[in-house]
């Protein structure tokens, strides 16, 4: 069973940035697609981003590209999201998820990923 955990949340202010990692002790996240989602107050979860285990990224909401990207941390075993320029909207519970095999990213829905992290809160504000 796979747990993930995800770690880097906390306030930030408009215009900011922000370093969220996703970490699966014990297990070589390396071979997994690994998603990025986000539910922002009063709404739906929605998928950011994934990568996979070919280190192809794919973007699940293409307003994102420019601002939001992801990277894996082969030494600490963590697949990163790195946010920037962010704004109110950018606010919110951002959760990590796993799926294997990796090679391709899953469609972003909830029954697509099979392991998911408990989320770290976002918030974006003066």
């Amino acid at each position: 069973q796979v747990q993930l955990v995800e770690s880097g949340g906390g306030l930030v202010q408009p215009g900011g940035s922000l370093r969220l990692s996703c970490a699966g002790p014990g297990f070589r996240l390396d071979h997994y697609a690994v998603g990025w989602f986000r539910q922002a107050p009063g709404k739906e979860r929605e998928g950011v981003l994934c990568l996979a285990s070919s280190a192809t990224t794919t973007y699940y909401d293409d307003s994102l590209k420019g601002r939001f990207t992801v990277s894996r941390d082969i030494a600490k075993g963590t697949v990163d999201l790195q946010m920037n320029s962010l704004n109110a909207e950018d606010t919110g519970v951002y959760y990590c998820a796993a799926q294997f095999p990796g090679r391709l990213c899953p469609p972003p829905a909830r029954n697509t990923y099979e392991y998911w992290g408990q989320g770290s809160q976002v918030t974006v504000s003066s």
